[in-house]
Parts: C-alpha cells; sequence; structure tokens
C-alpha cells in the first residue's frame, strides 16, 4: 500500500488487491447502516468498523442512559453464542451481536462453550457471534474466565482494542503464556 494509504487509512496487513475488496465491504456495511440509522444492525462486524472502539463505547453509552449510570464505571461484557451469523433473526435484548473476530494461538470449542487448544497448522480460527454488552465494572476475577486482549491486526500494538472475556476450563495463565488474542483483521479471509 502507498504509504499516505497507511497513514489515512484503517490498520491493515493486507496487499493492495485485498486491502481493496476489504474496504469496499466496509463501504457497504456502513451504506447498509446509513439506509436504517436509527437501528443497529442484528449482527455488527467490528473488524470492518474504522473504529472499532468508538462503537463499544456506543454501547456502553446506551446502557448508561437506560440504567441511569456512570460511563465511567462501566465496562464492556462479552458472552460467545454458539450462533453463526446467518442464524442470527433479531438484535439482541441489550447490548450488540458482533462478529468479525479471530483467535490467534487457540481455539473455541462451540460443544463445550470454552477455550481449547488450536489444531496443527491452524493459526487462526473464527469466533462464532459474540453479544458485546456493558455492566458494571467488577474487581473480581473469575478463574474460569480468560481476559483476552483484542487488537485491530496480527502485529497487535499500538491496536489494542478491549479485553474479551472467554470461559476457559484450563488456568487463564495458559492462554497469557500462549500469547492467545482475539484478532479483527487477519490479512485474509477464512
Amino acid at each position: 500500500l502507498p504509504e499516505w494509504w497507511v497513514r489515512l487509512g484503517f490498520p491493515s496487513t493486507r496487499p493492495l488487491r485485498s486491502w481493496l475488496v476489504n474496504l469496499k465491504e466496509r463501504c457497504t456495511q456502513l451504506d447498509d447502516w446509513i439506509a436504517d440509522p436509527l437501528n443497529i444492525p442484528k449482527v455488527v462486524d467490528v473488524s470492518k468498523l474504522f473504529n472499532p472502539q468508538s462503537f463499544l463505547t456506543a454501547i456502553k453509552q446506551r446502557c448508561c442512559q437506560e440504567s441511569a449510570q456512570e460511563l465511567d464505571k462501566l465496562q464492556v461484557f462479552t458472552e460467545v453464542t454458539k450462533r453463526d451469523v446467518r442464524q442470527v433473526d433479531a438484535p439482541p435484548r441489550e447490548g450488540a451481536y458482533v462478529t468479525g473476530m479471530y483467535l490467534e494461538g487457540a481455539r473455541w470449542d462451540a460443544n463445550s462453550n470454552s477455550l481449547e487448544d488450536s489444531r496443527p497448522k491452524e493459526d487462526f480460527t473464527r469466533m462464532p457471534v459474540v453479544n458485546c454488552k456493558a455492566g458494571p465494572q467488577s474487581d473480581r476475577e473469575d478463574k474460569n474466565v480468560y481476559l483476552c486482549p483484542t487488537y485491530c491486526v496480527p502485529t497487535r500494538r499500538p491496536y489494542f482494542v478491549f479485553s474479551a472475556q472467554l470461559r476457559t476450563k484450563a488456568p487463564p495463565a495458559k492462554w497469557v503464556l500462549a500469547g492467545v488474542a482475539l484478532i479483527l483483521d487477519i490479512g485474509y479471509n477464512l
């Protein structure tokens, strides 16, 4: 990509042709949203947003308005569903359904609904639809939850988005040592 495109565009590790296709998909998602601006789509592809943090902040702001809580006392919680995008027929009661996340360094087992070791020669695995909702921050640590960092691209820094809560049967330290992370744009389509 030309250097000034990289500076002005969204974070990506894609080659030019794939980058242009991705740009067109991003524009299509935004055009669909503009057609009905008062309603959040049933499933939002966060990997197609220029600034995914702003969408997550909007989820928190909506929770603030509904529950009269302070924005800085809320955080985004994630709940992994067992559904694919095509299986979602209505928006969630609270929060928003999101897609476009890929696990690096592990895989999501839909049967046990938890993190598992990745299979051989499998760099990334697609996550099912995730329900992102806001709730009060808690200092309590759950031993069966891994706070998985989410990044825009595989190079990770400086493109941190948020920490997703993923269930695990193994101690969370195992996934920290393995460098497990959620990536929004892996640079190619699975």
